[in-house]
């Protein structure tokens, strides 16, 4: 069933379109009064202003209010005719559909996908945004959240999506597309991963896509109601074509049922016969047209000739398709998608009638009281005798009530009755009991038979007894009630006179009940008495009621009413006015009928304030006023303009359309075109007139900012322009001059509307959806431009075309960032603020060219040229912004040095803007800025290591101290800073790259200079003594010069990849050579210290030399001594003090100095240098024996000096040298020498090992 909504309300409504089409000549004449009478209405209104004279003021108020009056019955009127012209085309397109010859539906075409609304795409919104704050159970890993965020705030969040939904031509499909190409460029960027494919990412990825947009939708439910609402996809019924085109021409259920009826359209006879007559007055407006020469005005006049050759041609076809089909068929018949479903009122689910109902479905129910109060004359019974009643419902069981006695025969007794008979029989006998012996029943002195009813009386009222013949009781009178409830199915009941067309086919009065079989079936169903099956019954499914006026012919009935279906009428009449009443409102609710029906007293034109109300149709379900539907159907279809009635019927078409479920981008429905080309094809509407009207209403839609495929632009275009250019694209060689003018009309009109779309292609087409809508509008311009249909247009000619669309899209562009962004230029905002707003606005420009590049490029693939050259337009007025941005910044300030780091990063990336004018432009104004950084880096730099130097406490500070980590620090910073910039011009890098290693060169030079002379000066003031341990700043020293040099080969040395000239070689080895020299000199200088402090030891030991004075007063003190006290050892103290000066300062180069490598090479040159003076100077006594003092101290300095070296792990072949060899032959000897004459003088030492050592 229709929706009441629908129906209704576009039943009465116009459509603001029709005037300018059909019937035209009326059109014009209504719409020229129209503006005149408006015209006159302004000026009456303007001259009734106050201070006229007195009286003007209520004549003008009068006639202000009868030109309102006239306007509103002009507008009526006009509504009214405008609706007769819809009814008509209905009349034309009902026969189409009901014996369809010529046009079938198609099967291939697209389906389409359901449209996004608003409300989804909010709830989509979301659930994206469910998921990324983590309030959903999908779990997914964080590539897969930030393709989702990504998504979310590029896609779901922008303007133009939410655009492109209020303009219908948005489906979940394209949601999804976006997405997976989304993916796609991510995934491709990933890893490979061993044993995950990408196409495995992809597909899960996507799942989940899925999973989120479904969010909780019940799954259960989605089939259905896909199946149900993709109805109008697939092929339609002709109910269902009947339910679409009501909706589509505001035709409403009772019409249809009449015009149905009236057209016979059930009777593949008479519309076989129909179209044969619509054939035969087509061959003879034919020849009338041949005769009298009126022809349409064509191009060329010899083609008037043609032009009747083609309407007999085109009848002659007709005929011919006619005559192909079997006589016994009534048109192709259609497949039935869907079964009726009562819970939609909507046209797609109509499909089969639901299953017949038979007579045993209606089952009723009643519950009788019956209760008798007394009896009246009763005289033939003496008083004392013994009276009761017996009651009984035809077919059930026999009640008796209490006895009485004649005198008074009264009881109130009740009894309950059930049935199933609509018209029960009730009887009620009175009895006496039989006095006599013999008497085998009681004797029956009266009876009442009863036919009671729902609507009967409810109270007791007295009836009149039949009693037996010769009876004395002839006024015998019982007293009772019978009460029969109505069950809940049966919704009304009652006696009514019926004629129907299926059932009930004899006038006569019957007793119908209203019965409710289920809560979407209601059947009319009538009965005879003490039956429970009805007689006969009507299913109300698909009928509509309302009143009518009596009938002619039909005796029986005062008020009458009326039921009408396709196929079927039946006429009601009962004798009460308030029964009809009742009967028609229980019909109306059961029918579900969008109609309501109006009783006879209320239906007339005049409200009750006098006003005017607009007439409910032009045609009346009345029988007796048939004049309205008569004319409809009796109209000849040769003698209307069919051209002007089929664009009407096709804009409606469009309309309906394009506001259904369906994102169909101007495409028809299956069931749509098959009305449509039946149509053509029927009342010969000529091709080129049906694509030009459907040009012009595609174009209105599309201008008005909805999504129409180029794509069916294109065709209805290109079959256009072979018709005009006589290509005879349908057979049709002749060309009117109208046909002409609108095509160059449409042709102009297409060309600035598709110019428009290019200049907006990423506001017609966001994120390139539709899917190849712009490339397909970019070949329709090239075909729009086309001045034949063989000469294609000159590249040139197109690309201009392009190039001037894309400057101008430029600046659209731009000026919607800025609008999107919320930026104005403020000359008098602070610099900080403006730079700020032009990173931001950066930002969007970047994105706004990649979107381009990813969604658009491909359908200019043609001229990459010019989309490089509508992103430098784009970016030129961005630069102008940026420059005013720029040059309010401070003098010093490296705040927009991020800035250029953001274009120039994008830039460098795009082979068509890289070095292009903006980008040209962007170094030209950072290249005084970058010299000016690197200047003034340089000089701070040189400053610090001069301040730092003078002020260096020299205290370990990471890996050297405070000022060479500041250095080092500075110099990485900058030199990062100035690679992080990726600078685009090669020579200019390349300078800038060789003038930071020159930097980082010099700058290493002063550092080590200081460091060395630093060094210097703190071992010129070191003691020579073995109290002397090395100064933790010497450490520094050494750790500020091994860092410079592992910072010398990443801060120095060029990039591998530049050719380095033997100039940059000799220079940066130059610094290399200077920290070697360093280090060497600076060991050399340590060594120097430590051999000193050893001679100190050996000049002591040179007291005992053998012959000298010294030594002989020396070992007399000694031996004097030790007679008296305890000596200690001779020689111990003094070396043991040099062993601890020895492994001390070991150990603090060993832990403060961070080169392994500089510590063995301290050590080695320690070793040596130490063995080598203890050689010289045994070697200088080789004629004299040593004394005891002299060999115990020097044992055990070698020996322990020798271990703890190899401990700090000098090699063996450093530790055995020649002079050590030497040492130990010499001491070995003295020793053997001094055992034999002293005993044990050395009290134990020796140069064997021995584990009883004392360290």
């Amino acid at each position: 069933m229709l929706d009441p909504s629908s129906s209704e309300d576009t039943g009465g409504e116009s459509d603001p379109e029709v005037v300018q089409e059909a019937p035209r000549k009326a059109a014009a004449s209504s719409a020229g009064k129209r503006g005149n009478n408006s015209r006159a209405g302004g000026q009456q209104r303007q001259s009734a202003a106050p201070g006229g004279a007195p009286g003007k003021g209520a004549k003008e108020s009068d006639a202000t209010g009868e030109e309102e009056e006239r306007k509103e019955r002009e507008r009526l009127q006009k509504e009214e005719e405008e609706r007769k012209i819809k009814l008509q085309i209905y009349v034309f397109v009902l026969r189409c559909i009901a014996y369809p010859f010529n046009a079938k539906q198609p099967t291939d075409m697209a389906r389409r996908q359901q449209k996004v609304n608003k409300q989804q795409l909010q709830a989509v919104k979301e659930r994206f945004l469910a998921f990324l704050n983590g309030e959903t159970q999908i779990v997914a890993d964080e590539a897969f959240c930030n393709a989702v965020r990504s998504y979310y705030e590029g896609f779901l969040k922008s303007e133009r999506v939410s655009r492109m939904v209020q303009s219908g031509g948005c489906s979940a499909n394209d949601f999804r597309e976006v997405f997976k190409k989304n993916i796609e460029r991510r995934v491709r960027s990933l890893p490979e991963i061993d044993g995950l494919s990408k196409e495995t990412v992809l597909s899960s990825w996507i799942a989940k896509y899925d999973a989120i947009y479904r969010g909780d939708e019940d799954m259960r439910r989605q089939p259905q109601r896909a199946h149900l609402s993709a109805v109008s996809e697939l092929i339609l019924s002709k109910e269902q074509l009947y339910e679409m085109f009501q909706q589509i021409l505001g035709v409403r259920k009772f019409e249809h049922q009449l015009l149905y009826n009236a057209c016979q359209l059930d009777n593949v006879d008479e519309q076989a016969a129909q179209i044969r007559r619509e054939l035969d007055g087509r061959l003879q407006l034919a020849e009338k047209i041949s005769r009298e020469r009126r022809y349409p005005k064509f191009v060329s006049a010899e083609m008037e000739p043609l032009f009747v050759e083609e309407l007999r041609s085109s009848v002659n076809l007709l005929m011919a398709n006619l005559e192909s089909l079997p006589v016994s068929k009534g048109g192709p018949d259609f497949k039935q998608k869907l079964k009726r479903s009562s819970m939609n009122n909507s046209f797609l689910d109509m499909g089969d009638e639901g299953d017949i109902l038979s007579k045993s479905d209606v089952v009723l129910s009643f519950t009788l009281e019956i209760v008798i109060v007394e009896v009246q004359g009763l005289k033939s019974v003496a008083p004392n005798r013994i009276v009761y009643c017996t009651m009984e419902v035809e077919g059930g069981e026999k009640l008796q009530t209490d006895q009485a006695e004649a005198s008074r025969p009264q009881w109130g007794t009740q009894g309950d009755f059930t049935t199933t008979h609509p018209l029960p029989s009730v009887k009620v006998k009175l009895f006496t009991e039989s006095t006599g012996v013999l008497a085998l029943e009681d004797k029956e002195l009266g009876r009442v038979v009863l036919n009671p009813t729902t609507n009967g009386p409810k109270q007791a009222e007295f009836h009149r007894m039949v009693v037996p013949k010769n009876s004395q009781d002839t006024e015998l009178k019982i007293k009772l009630a019978v009460r029969m409830d109505k069950p809940p199915n049966m919704k009304h009941s009652g006696h009514l006179y019926a004629l129907g067309q299926r059932v009930w086919k004899r006038w006569k009065k019957r007793y119908f009940v209203l019965v409710q079989v289920s809560q979407y079936t209601f059947a009319m169903c009538s009965y005879r008495e003490k039956k429970a099956e009805p007689q006969e019954l009507m299913q109300l499914e698909g009928y509509t009621v309302d009143y009518c006026d009596p009938q002619p012919g039909l005796q029986g009935g005062r008020v009458f009413f009326n039921a009408v279906k396709e196929g079927d009428l039946v006429m009601f009449a009962c004798d009460d006015e308030q029964d009809r009443m009742l009967w028609v409102q229980a019909m109306y609710r059961a029918t579900g009928q969008s109609y309501k029906p109006v009783p006879p007293l209320q239906n007339k034109n005049m409200n009750c304030r006098g006003g005017i109300q607009k007439p409910a149709s032009p045609i009346s379900l009345d029988p007796s006023q048939r004049q309205g539907v008569e004319e409809l159907i009796s109209a000849a279809p040769s003698r209307f303009d069919h051209a002007a009635l089929f664009a009407i019927l096709q804009r409606s078409t469009l309309q309906h359309r394009m506001n259904d479920s369906f994102s169909c981008l101007g495409w028809f429905s299956p069931g749509q075109v098959f009305v449509l080309d039946e149509y053509c094809a029927r009342y010969g509407v000529r091709g080129c007139h049906r694509h030009l009207s459907y040009l012009k209403d595609l174009m209105d839609y599309s201008e008005n900012n909805a999504l129409v495929d180029p794509t069916l632009l294109h065709y209805s275009y290109a079959f256009c322009a072979s018709h005009v250019h006589g290509n005879r694209p349908d057979g049709m060689g002749t060309v009117s001059v109208e046909e002409k003018e609108n095509f160059e009309a449409v042709r102009s009109r297409l060309m600035a509307l598709l110019e428009n779309q290019i200049t907006h292609f990423r506001y017609c087409f966001p994120f390139g959806r539709p899917d190849g809508a712009l490339k397909a509008t970019l070949s329709l311009q090239e075909r729009v431009l086309m001045k034949d249909i063989t000469t294609p247009v000159p590249p040139e000619e197109m690309k201009k075309v392009v190039q001037k669309c894309l400057e101008k899209a430029a600046r659209i562009n731009y000026g919607q960032l800025i609008d999107y962004a919320q930026i104005k230029v403020d000359t008098q905002a602070p610099p900080e603020k403006r730079l700020e707003d032009m990173m931001r606005l950066g930002e969007l420009c970047i994105e706004v060219l990649q979107q381009n590049d990813e969604h658009h490029s491909e359908a200019f693939s043609w001229w990459p040229e010019l989309m490089a050259e509508h992103a430098e337009t784009f970016l030129s007025l961005y630069r102008a912004d940026m420059d005013g941005a720029l040059q309010v910044q401070p003098v010093d300030s490296w705040d927009s040095f991020p800035l250029f780091q953001l274009h120039n990063n994008f830039l460098r990336t795009d082979p068509h803007l890289c070095n292009g004018m903006f980008h040209k432009h962007l170094q030209d104004l950072y290249v005084p800025l970058v010299v000016r950084y690197i200047d003034l880096m340089e000089s701070s730099i040189a400053q610090s290591i001069h301040r730092g130097f003078e002020q260096e406490t020299w205290q370990s500070v990471n890996n050297g101290s405070a000022t060479s980590e500041d250095l080092f620090w500075k110099l990485d910073a900058l030199q990062m800073f100035v690679l992080d910039l990726h600078w685009p011009e090669p020579e200019f890098a390349k300078h800038l790259e060789q003038r930071l290693k020159l930097m980082a060169s010099d700058m290493m030079e002063a550092c080590v200079k200081r460091t060395k002379s630093a060094f210097d000066s703190k071992m010129q003031k070191a003691s020579k003594s073995t109290d002397f341990r090395v100064p933790l700043s010497v450490c520094t020293m050494f750790n500020v010069l091994m860092d410079a040099k592992k910072q010398c080969s990443k801060l120095c040395v060029l990039d591998t990849g530049q050719e380095i000239d033997k100039q940059w070689q000799q220079y940066h080895s130059k610094i290399d050579v200077l920290i070697d020299e360093a280090f060497k000199d600076m060991i050399s200088s340590l060594v120097s210290k430590f051999a000193a402090v050893l001679d100190g030891v050996l000049s002591k030991l040179s007291r005992y030399d053998e012959g000298t004075f010294f030594s002989s007063i020396l070992s007399f003190t000694v031996k004097a001594a030790a007679k008296y006290v305890e000596v200690p050892k001779p020689g111990m103290d003094l070396a043991d003090t040099y062993i601890t000066f020895v492994r001390q300062n070991q150990d603090i180069l060993r832990d403060r100095v961070n080169d392994e490598l500089y510590i063995e090479k301290v050590f080695d040159q320690w070793y040596t240098g130490s063995t080598k003076a203890v050689c010289v100077w045994l070697t200088d006594r080789l004629d004299l024996q040593l004394h005891m003092y002299q060999l115990k101290t020097l044992i055990k300095i070698v020996k322990k000096t020798y271990r703890d070296f190899r401990l700090q792990g000098v090699l063996d072949g450093t530790l055995n040298n020649k002079s050590y060899e030497t040492i130990y032959n010499r001491l070995t000897v003295e020793e053997a020498t001094a055992a034999v004459k002293a005993g044990d003088g050395l009290q134990g030492i020796s140069m064997r090992d021995s584990d009883e050592e004392d360290d």
